[in-house]
């Protein structure tokens, strides 16, 4: 359930980005708006770390313990 919680809030962000961006929003709608938006952010970031530490892979080294190897992501390389 904590996706589509995730999912909402982003759909959320981008919506006030986007009312905030067209620059129709009277200041103090639109200054109600940054600081929502602002705690999304915050929301978001919280989620995306907590996933990037779930993502944590688990490699047996050679003596045996397990360590944690933090996943990485490659980018493509152009070409």
């Amino acid at each position: 359930m904590a996706e589509k919680k995730f999912e909402k809030a982003l759909e959320e962000l981008e919506e006030i980005v986007h009312a905030l961006e067209s620059g129709e929003l009277p200041l103090d709608e639109a200054l109600k708006a940054f600081e929502k938006g602002m705690k999304l952010v915050k929301y978001c970031s919280g989620k995306l770390e907590e996933a990037e530490k779930k993502v944590t892979m688990l490699v047996k080294a050679e003596n045996g313990k397990v360590d944690q190897v933090p996943f990485e992501i490659r980018e493509e390389e152009s070409g």
